[in-house]
């Protein structure tokens, strides 16, 4: 198969991850509603947001972190629903899925209101 899974530690969320270490999972929220999550989950996790843009399906997060560069991509499903990429890079090979799966559950946690 293309994909494999792993579980969310802790919440009983699965994130799905690509071959290359992309991690994403599909939110039951609107993309607005994701997107402010998102930043503030950055936020919490000491990130720095360098560029927002928006893209055909959604919008684009450009972040950086120590030695990372972060991407964070979301997109409308439809009106109430939000598919949320992220890829934690370490230089030019490694990805570091630790840290993409952190972003996503992070963002989880701002969405159930922790």
């Amino acid at each position: 198969t293309l994909f494999g899974v792993g579980a969310g530690v802790g919440t009983g969320t699965a994130v799905a991850y690509t071959l290359d270490g992309t991690a994403y999972r599909t939110f039951t929220a609107p993309l607005p509603k994701v997107e402010e999550a998102t930043l503030t989950a950055l936020n919490r996790m000491g990130i720095t947001v360098e560029n927002r843009e928006k893209t055909e399906q959604g919008r684009l997060i450009q972040a950086s972190g120590a030695d990372r560069q972060l991407e964070v991509e979301l997109e409308a499903i439809s009106p109430k629903t939000t598919r949320i990429r992220t890829v934690a890079k370490q230089g030019m090979f490694f990805k570091d899925r630790a840290t993409a799966t952190e972003i996503i559950l992070q963002t989880e946690k701002v969405l159930n209101g922790a």
